[in-house]
């Protein structure tokens, strides 16, 4: 009797010993924080975050504005490193929506909780607004993310859904290692971040889409508490750092649908971005805060589109209208239709060595 309750007993260490080995790391490893980038150290242990315009001065046991940074005891952690809320496999590039970068191509999209604007008429608010203890994640690290993407037979990276900038770490990693592997980075973005931060990320992001919600700073305050001019200014980043760029502007009624509006801000992106840069004018549903305010009407995009073209835009388009014509991307020289598309999917491509299988014109975009 003595020799089995040794031999139990025995067992029973070599099984902790195994847990203690095997197990314990990994949730260790889940419990470990991740120190933030772009923070300076201030007095009495508060902090002041460097990634986005706000430059929050935070006091130990305090979080940044985005709700995902957290000082604790004078350092700054990242919350929702290795936590995305979201894996998508299988997202058509035009859901970004990205029209001249590998038309029909399907992504690899993931998301973490968190944005630094708190836009009122926010489709995703219920993971954008939402704090990192309130949601579900998937505990992934960003190699076997990387392996994860590779065996989807992905080949696209999207950083989209909520704000990819306040998951700035985790991305960056992410993004470095898919540029060494041959994976393409893409992101949809409000832009909201400082210039040190973006040149950085820039370096391992092929694409990006920028949402401009409106072109004056009453409107950037009062509907998603933010500034326009850093949104601006992290556009100029992106062009001069050679990132494939295309902008999405939503229409939301009686806010930014203004003629004059409209006007100076498709002359500004002709002029700072280029008359080549893909812009997409976006129906606004019944959303979030703004239940009560109206679907954008039909003609308000279309009046918005030709103003964009008269301001002298190529490539104009209206989004969340399936089966509008405006849908398709044209040549700007023979008027034909160079890609076909009904919703987020493409049945023609008339495009051919980056050319308009028609005229040749070349197209701006990428295209093989």
């Amino acid at each position: 009797m003595n020799n089995l309750v040794k031999l139990i007993f025995s067992l029973f260490i070599f099984f902790a010993l195994l847990a203690t080995c095997f197990l314990l790391p990994g949730i260790f490893a889940k419990n470990q924080l991740q120190e933030a980038l772009f923070y300076q150290k201030l007095e009495n242990k508060s902090v002041q975050c460097g990634l986005c315009p706000r430059r929050c001065i935070i006091p130990s046991g305090s979080r940044g504005f985005c709700g995902v940074r957290e000082n604790q005891q004078g350092i700054l952690y990242a919350l929702v490193y290795a936590k995305p809320v979201t894996l998508t496999v299988g997202d058509p590039i035009e859901k970004k929506p990205l029209f001249h970068f590998f038309p029909s191509s399907l992504t690899f999209s993931i998301a973490t909780a968190g944005c630094n604007l708190k836009c009122k008429f926010c489709q995703n608010w219920d993971i954008s607004q939402r704090r990192p203890e309130e949601l579900d994640y998937i505990y992934i690290e960003p190699a076997d993310l990387i392996t994860k993407v590779k065996a989807s037979g992905r080949k696209i990276i999207a950083y989209t859904y909520t704000e990819p900038t306040i998951f700035y770490e985790y991305m960056l990693e992410i993004a470095k290692l898919a540029r060494a592997q041959g994976i393409i980075n893409i992101m949809h973005s409000n832009g909201y971040i400082n210039e040190e931060p973006l040149r950085k990320l820039a370096k391992y992001l092929d694409a990006a889409n920028i949402d401009l919600k409106g072109f004056t700073e009453d409107y950037y305050f009062k509907l998603s508490e933010g500034t326009l001019e850093p949104v601006l200014k992290a556009l100029r980043v992106l062009k001069e750092e050679r990132v494939h760029l295309e902008i999405t502007n939503l229409i939301l009624p009686g806010y930014n649908d203004a003629e004059e509006q409209i006007i100076a801000m498709c002359l500004w992106i002709k002029d700072n971005l280029g008359e080549d840069t893909p812009l997409h004018f976006s129906r606004f549903t019944p959303m979030y805060k703004m239940n009560a305010l109206n679907p954008t009407p039909i003609e308000t995009l279309e009046r918005a589109r030709q103003i964009a073209l008269d301001c002298g835009l190529k490539y104009v388009y209206i989004g969340n209208v399936p089966g509008n014509p405006a849908e398709n991307t044209y040549c700007p020289k023979c008027k034909n239709v160079i890609i076909d598309r009904t919703g987020f999917t493409v049945s023609k491509v008339n495009i051919i060595d980056g050319k308009c299988k028609f005229c040749a014109e070349r197209i701006s975009g990428v295209w093989d």
